[in-house]
């Protein structure tokens, strides 16, 4: 086979690039080691940021999310026994759409698909070959059969365990990794939400969160233990362990439900530095990694993805290749303000076991500032929303 690009990996990132690409008219052929079905059925977060919104909107592929997701004007903080709102679209004139990750992919396989955009499933034995050259080629086994795909560039969409990154030479690769030491348990429950909008809860227990998925389901995290396992929480005891956290005096009170997904996510900041080599090129989670608590790693692939799309128009309609060779960089630079907002947030509202009661009492301090200080709020407003 031959096209112009080849993308491995269909997450958001590949499907997105292809899409883009497809609507300027650039041939692009995307695999996937997973199924159809699979892909459209893993539970990921969906905090988009305004950029996001608008892209897929632009794209043609923002319809369903529009009608389906959650637009939200703010967030809160609850600390010390109060919850604070911290009013995004009052403090930086955007928003953000709740609309799960998988739900997005959905969006982008059907407009693949119904554009004839080849997209092949449960591809194995993938392997790259040649991208230091101007002839690359993916070699991959698909039906039983080997296959060789020869293209312009090769991309990597395929996550932190996918092929790609490893074809970066090590000598020019440098990795950046932070292991954090708890991690998130999450639950979906069948029931009615508990707030309009996202609550981020710092407590003397841990961390925990509240969003909604739809009208009748929410989506709950609290922190906890990343070697514990999901068998050790009977529905009671996760139930208290939530109320304890997030319930004050207030009044407000956490809707229960039927629980039907428990899972445990470990908490890590990664980046892989530089992002291209040759022909091939990094977006996504096969070249950063960020903690949950900023909701920015969709946000984080789609802007990997944006820059790309720009970058292969400009070359296959002027043949200038100044936007590919500066992609690592200009994608570096969102990533790292990126990791540091993540990291920021993840320190600001975890409960850290080795903690002093000096640092305790700094967090609690930081935590006041961000509420009473319109500058600092607007700080933490201007990186939830990407106005950046």
């Amino acid at each position: 086979m031959r096209t112009q690009i080849a993308i491995i990996g269909a997450g958001p990132a590949g499907l997105l690039l292809s899409h883009l690409l497809h609507l300027q008219g650039i041939e692009s052929i995307v695999l996937e080691s997973r199924s159809r079905p699979e892909i459209e059925a893993t539970i990921r977060a969906g905090v988009l940021e305004q950029g996001t919104m608008d892209l897929l909107t632009e794209a043609g592929v923002g319809e369903r999310m529009r009608a389906e997701g959650a637009l939200h004007h703010g967030i809160e903080l609850a600390f010390g026994g109060r919850r604070h709102r911290i009013d995004l679209t009052e403090l930086t004139g955007k928003a953000i759409t709740v609309y799960p990750q998988h739900e997005v992919i959905k969006d982008l396989v059907a407009a693949r698909i119904d554009a004839g955009g080849p997209l092949l499933f449960e591809v194995s034995d993938v392997a790259l070959h040649g991208v230091d050259t101007d002839k690359p080629s993916v070699r991959f086994s698909h039906a039983g059969a080997e296959q060789i795909i020869e293209a312009d560039f090769v991309i990597g969409c395929d996550g932190f365990h996918g092929v790609s990154r490893a074809a970066i030479p090590a000598s020019v690769r440098q990795d950046y990794q932070r292991t954090y030491p708890f991690g998130w348990f999450g639950i979906l429950v069948e029931s009615a939400p508990s707030s309009e909008e996202l609550i981020y809860a710092h407590h003397e227990r841990g961390f925990a969160l509240v969003s909604t998925r739809s009208p009748t389901v929410q989506r709950l995290y609290f922190q906890c233990d990343p070697s514990d396992h999901v068998d050790n929480w009977s529905d009671d005891r996760i139930w208290n362990e939530l109320h304890s956290r997030l319930e004050n005096n207030d009044g407000w009170r956490l809707n229960e439900g039927k629980i039907f997904q428990k899972n445990i996510i470990g908490m890590r900041s990664f980046v892989s530095a530089p992002m291209q080599s040759g022909r091939l090129m990094l977006a996504g989670d096969a070249a950063h990694i960020v903690p949950p608590t900023g909701a920015k790693g969709m946000n984080l692939a789609i802007g990997d993805v944006k820059l790309l799309a720009r970058a292969f128009e400009q070359f296959y309609r002027d043949g200038s290749e100044d936007r590919l060779n500066s992609y690592s960089a200009d994608a570096l630079k969102r990533v790292w303000r990126a990791e540091y907002f993540s990291w920021w947030m993840t320190s600001l509202l975890h409960t850290f076991a080795d903690a002093t009661p000096f640092q305790r009492e700094i967090q609690r301090a930081e935590l006041e500032n961000v509420v009473s200080s319109r500058a600092m709020a607007t700080a933490l407003a201007e990186n939830y929303v990407g106005a950046f």
